[in-house]
């Protein structure tokens, strides 16, 4: 047992390869890295509106630090300086990372053999591309171990912190990131997330029901629920499509 705690096999007993956790951490981390660097731009910008809503360079590093979830954020900083009652935050919050709950279910049948801790380490590490990145390793047949998910998620959430107080110092140096194109990059990167999952069933009418869904909302109701809207419409669409399991003929 000693040896299967510090090796995974990727293959069949008869054919089996030991990967040792290191080589596990750092191929997690090398699909970290391209994460890390699209969400730079908004890391930083986070830290630069938090110091023009009235937070201290603490309060902006700690908030990134504490809560990890760049929507969420966002919301935060936008409704804490407008005399709003703290549950109808929270509850912004919440619908804002309600896909979030989702996510979470997902990836619990990936990471049901972590130990409680790891477990819980995970969760709060979850973002849209540690799930989708989760999703594509378990798919591929190699197993998801604690070791190989924290690989992928030190990279972003690190960086994220350190982007928030880098924002804090010196973000009222970017007059304008419209203009220069790097609120792009996220998106992009989004987008290609979703291509990545494109040989799935029924996956064209669920993303353009979900697509259209969040653009309408997005111009009547206005951000944030446009994310979970779109959310939830791609989740009907895809319950409607599921074709249930033939029933069992009894003996």
């Amino acid at each position: 047992m000693g040896d299967m705690d510090e090796h995974i096999y990727l293959q069949k007993p008869s054919q089996a390869v030991p990967v040792s956790k290191s080589t596990q951490f750092w191929e997690g981390f090398a699909k970290g890295l391209p994460i890390m660097i699209a969400a730079a731009p908004f890391g930083v910008l986070f830290g630069a509106l938090a110091i023009d809503q009235g937070f201290s360079l603490f309060e902006t590093v700690l908030m990134s630090a504490a809560i990890f979830g760049g929507a969420s954020q966002m919301v935060g900083i936008e409704l804490f300086g407008q005399h709003i009652p703290a549950w109808l935050i929270v509850f912004s919050i919440f619908a804002v990372n309600f896909r979030h709950v989702l996510y979470s279910a997902a990836v619990g049948r990936r990471i049901g053999h972590f130990k409680p801790l790891e477990a819980m380490l995970s969760y709060f590490l979850l973002t849209d591309p540690q799930y989708a990145e989760t999703e594509k390793r378990a798919e591929s047949g190699k197993p998801v171990t604690f070791i190989w998910y924290l690989g992928v998620a030190t990279p972003i959430y690190v960086m994220w912190v350190v982007e928030a107080f880098i924002g804090g110092l010196f973000g009222n140096l970017i007059a304008d990131t419209h203009a220069l194109g790097i609120d792009m990059l996220l998106p992009i990167y989004f987008l290609g997330l979703v291509m990545g999952f494109r040989k799935r069933t029924n996956w064209g009418p669920i993303v353009i029901t979900s697509a259209i869904a969040s653009i309408i909302a997005a111009k009547t109701i206005g951000s944030p629920w446009h994310v979970s809207i779109g959310a939830v419409a791609g989740i009907l669409m895809a319950v409607i499509l599921a074709k249930p399991e033939p029933a069992k003929e009894k003996r």
